[in-house]
Parts: structure tokens; C-alpha cells; sequence
């Protein structure tokens, strides 16, 4: 259904060398499945997700979704191939001084339906299928977080893609409202067989929806498992990021300063010395990677 052969994506730095964001990326994603992207902060994920409509297009590779190269089209084409793949974004994006369902519309107007009663139907279709019919009428400031991104799936889900893209959609969220929205996008996948690629830092995201896991690092991706792979013993992932899906959560060592040896130079600036789950349990081995094990800390179980 989506296949990415060879993406790299490359950006100017000014007085700088060019900053490579996605590194040479191969990846199949099947039809109607569920693929999750994770990786630490600066990954290259977004951009790689971005790749796929070419929002960003990349530096060279090539990419191919539901059998069209879209790398290959002029603009013209490529704005067409587009409406067969919706968005929804951390930030909502949301128009202000439009309705919830003059929101959902405009992505239809944007698809070419001109027939205004064809486009308020499909809105209205749309907004049923997340359950916010009743809000059709008010804006967005009159909404809660989850409420916005629940209309945000709608208008990606009116234009009727075959392909969803969801760039960290339940970042901003509580952990409930988290659960309901990930609940609309399996329900959506089951219902309608749409493709659906998010890209996460949250581990609970990826082990309750994704059925394939791809994780990145530096703009590659350095590991692809099947989600199913989480629940066998024995299995056991090579990256820290992939391990940390097979853990509790967080995990903290609260024994204090005594138990971690001499002071750290944190520690003597009069600062205290946070320590994720991982650099807790990792220190007889040497790891030293200290920025990554944070992000960790910062991701798992929606913590924020």
C-alpha cells in the first residue's frame, strides 16, 4: 500500500553542514494495516511521515502509495493523488471562525466537491462516525482537547482516504481521552480498511494500536518488528527503545544520592539528578546516553 524506497531528506543549514533528517529510509507498510513510527525526539519521524505525501518531499527516493509514484507527478497531479490521504496533526489545526462542520467541509471544498449539499452530507457523515454530531454547530474554542482532535479525524476521514496519517495525535491528551481517540482510529481501520501510519513517542500508543513497529534513530530506521512480537517470551528487541516497550512503565530510583555513588556535577550546582527508568537500570552496564533515556522517561504510559 505505501512503500518508501530509499527516502533521504536533506535540509540547508545556513553556516552549517546540511542536516540530513531522513538517512537513506526503505519501508513497506501493508495495505490496511497499522504502522507505528517511534523513535526519540529529533528521530527524523515527523519528517519521514511528512515524506509520505510529500508535505516534505524528499531529497531523493522514491515513494509509491496505493500503486502511484508520487515522487514521480507534477503539482497538479500530486494535489489530486492527496485527497486519497488524509492528515491529523498534534496541533488540531483547526480553523477558528469556522463550525465544527464548516471545518470538516473545508477539506472538501479543498477535494473539489462542489456540490454544496454533497459536501454538508459528508461532513455530517464524518462527524458521526467520531461521535460529535452534537457539536456540529459550535467552534473551536467551545471544545476540549479531545473534541478537537475528534473533529480533525473527521475532516481527514471526509474526503474518504485510503491512506491516514497521524502525526503525534494524542500528544496534548489526557490519558482517557487518549484511549477514546485511539478507539476512533481502530475503529476506523476495521470498519472502512483505511491504512493508518502514526507516529508516537508514547509506548502505550504504539503496544494498544500498531500492528507493525518500525523504530528510528538519526533519520533511519534501525528496527522493524511486529507488534505481536511485544507479547511472546523471549522476544527481545535490539534498540533501548524497542526494549522499553517490553517494560512496566516508568520506574524510578528514589534510594538517593548515597545509593548512586559520588555526586554528580548536577548534584554539587545545587540541582537534583533525574534519572529515567532506563539509566536506573543501566548503569552497571555503562550506558551513557542520558538525553535519550529522559525522552524515554518523558514518553511512556502518556506522561508528559
Amino acid at each position: 500500500m505505501i512503500s518508501l524506497s530509499h527516502v533521504s531528506t536533506t535540509f540547508a543549514a545556513r553556516g552549517h553542514e546540511p542536516l540530513t533528517a531522513v538517512d537513506d529510509v526503505s519501508l513497506e507498510v501493508p495495505r490496511g494495516s497499522i504502522q507505528g513510527i517511534i523513535g526519540f525526539s529529533g528521530a527524523g519521524k515527523s519528517t519521514l511521515l511528512r515524506n509520505i505525501n510529500l508535505l516534505e518531499r524528499p531529497t531523493s527516493g522514491q515513494v509509491s502509495v496505493a500503486g502511484t509514484e508520487l515522487t514521480g507527478l507534477d503539482d497538479a497531479a500530486l494535489r489530486r493523488a492527496r485527497h486519497q490521504i488524509g492528515m491529523i496533526f498534534q496541533g488540531f489545526n483547526l480553523v477558528n471562525n469556522l463550525s465544527v462542520a464548516q471545518n470538516v467541509e473545508l477539506s472538501l471544498k479543498f477535494a473539489g466537491v462542489k456540490d454544496r449539499r454533497e459536501r454538508l452530507r459528508r461532513a455530517a457523515e464524518a462527524l458521526e462516525i467520531v461521535d460529535i454530531t452534537d457539536k456540529a454547530s459550535v467552534y473551536p474554542a467551545q471544545l476540549s482537547g479531545g473534541q478537537k482532535q475528534r473533529v480533525a479525524i473527521a475532516r481527514a476521514l471526509a474526503t474518504k482516504p485510503e491512506v491516514l496519517l497521524c502525526d503525534e495525535p494524542t500528544s496534548a491528551l489526557d490519558p482517557f481521552t487518549t484511549a477514546t481517540v485511539l478507539q476512533y482510529l481502530a475503529d476506523v481501520n476495521r470498519e472502512f480498511g483505511i491504512t493508518v501510519v502514526i507516529v508516537t513517542h508514547e509506548m502505550e500508543v504504539i503496544k494498544a494500536l500498531a500492528d507493525n513497529v518500525a523504530v528510528m534513530e538519526d533519520g533511519r530506521v534501525v528496527e522493524e518488528f511486529p507488534a505481536s512480537e511485544l507479547r511472546r517470551e523471549g522476544f527481545n528487541p535490539r534498540t533501548s527503545i524497542g526494549k522499553y516497550l517490553l517494560s512496566d512503565g516508568i520506574r524510578l530510583d528514589r534510594s538517593g544520592p548515597a545509593a548512586h555513588g559520588s555526586e554528580s556535577g548536577e548534584q554539587k550546582s545545587g540541582q537534583s539528578t533525574r534519572r529515567s527508568p532506563q539509566h536506573a537500570e543501566s548503569q552497571d552496564q555503562g550506558q551513557t546516553r542520558r538525553s535519550e533515556h529522559a525522552a524515554l522517561a518523558g514518553s511512556a504510559g502518556g506522561v508528559r
